[in-house]
């Protein structure tokens, strides 16, 4: 049983993780801060919880995290890097689901982000947190960079044809779409009900900050220089993710070659599915779990590969993912309190 604590408990990505750790056997919730709601029992607030979690938020200031094994920061960008350094001294580990330690370069970090980086030393010692691709440093990390919901979509839907050299590693294109809880829980017009219903569009064309992330990501798995225009839109709808992408193959392989291609890469990984070829994966497959499904295209068998990607941006984009991390970084069953099935309707 390990003691864990929850920085920014009144998100999305915060209720996620309290709904996902509450039932977790081998998890004891000991705090979860939020300094607006200080002494507010969490079930009030999130009356899904009551009967789940009995605790109340407490300001960052009266909750000793440093007692806790490890801490979640579901935060705004900023906060993980101000706390971690003195969490770690303390033998805390820590996950971020912010983007704090995800960018190895400082200066792509700030650009990006617009905010100067106050923990430097630790950018290259972060783990990013993508257990399909990279378990092995997850296992022994102390740091976790969790990664964007976008860039799941795109690295696990890439991967397997940059792997294999078998695709034009510098025209990547994905076409990406997210419902409104991942713009955070806030009050912005842009996600109002009567803004966002009803309506279909694109944002970031100019440049998105997951694209600096991704290309970096990929440009692991290729001696080729990456190149990657991504284009993400916002629908209308609570949670999913649906991410198109296009590769053009550099030599001739059947389709049944690629399909065994993904099926192999991710046989013993049991929270991506790659289904039949040809088939088209829905968002609400995979709304509340932390599945994410990928299938195969190849239009008029030409030289194109089109990867169709679903995931709940909340669980396997974020919060699942980030249980995902702590349950190799402790030697749990990687999917232990991740078991849920999407829900339906």
């Amino acid at each position: 049983m390990i003691k864990v604590g929850i920085v920014g408990g009144t998100g999305y990505t915060g209720v996620e993780l309290l709904r996902l750790l509450a039932p977790h056997p081998e998890v004891q919730l000991t705090a979860i801060t939020s300094r607006k709601e200080d002494g507010l029992p969490v079930a009030d607030m999130f009356p899904s919880l009551r009967g789940h979690v009995d605790l109340a938020f407490s300001s960052p200031d009266k909750a000793d995290l440093t007692e806790c094994d490890v801490v979640f920061f579901a935060t705004p960008h900023g906060v993980a890097m101000a706390q971690a350094p003195e969490l770690l001294a303390a033998g805390v580990k820590v996950i971020d689901l912010a983007a704090d330690f995800r960018l190895k370069d400082q200066a792509t970090f700030e650009k990006w982000y617009k905010i100067p980086h106050t923990a430097p030393q630790l950018l290259e010692e972060a783990a990013y947190g993508l257990p399909e691709l990279n378990r092995e440093e997850i296992q022994k990390a102390r740091l976790i960079a969790n990664p964007g919901c976008y860039p799941t979509t795109m690295q696990l839907g890439f991967y397997p044809l940059l792997k294999a050299g078998i695709v034009d590693a510098g025209n990547l294109i994905a076409d990406c779409k997210s419902g409104v809880s991942g713009a955070g829980r806030k009050a912005e017009i842009g996600t109002l009900f009567s803004e966002s219903s009803d309506n279909f569009k694109a944002y970031g064309v100019h440049g998105h900050r997951h694209t600096p992330e991704t290309a970096a990501q990929l440009q692991r798995f290729t001696e080729q220089q990456v190149g990657l225009l991504f284009t993400p839109h916002l629908v209308p709808m609570i949670r999913g993710m649906h991410a198109t992408l296009y590769a053009r193959l550099n030599q001739d392989i059947s389709n049944e070659a690629l399909q065994a291609l993904f099926e192999a890469q991710y046989r013993d990984a049991e929270f991506v599915d790659v289904m039949p070829f040809g088939a088209h994966p829905e968002t609400r497959s995979t709304r509340g779990s932390n599945m994410l499904r990928i299938a195969l295209h190849r239009p008029d068998n030409g030289n194109t590969v089109v990867i169709l990607v679903v995931q709940d941006n909340l669980v396997k984009g974020a919060s699942g993912q980030a249980v995902q991390c702590m349950n190799l970084m402790f030697g749990f069953p990687e999917s232990t309190g991740l078991k849920q099935i999407a829900l339906l309707p």
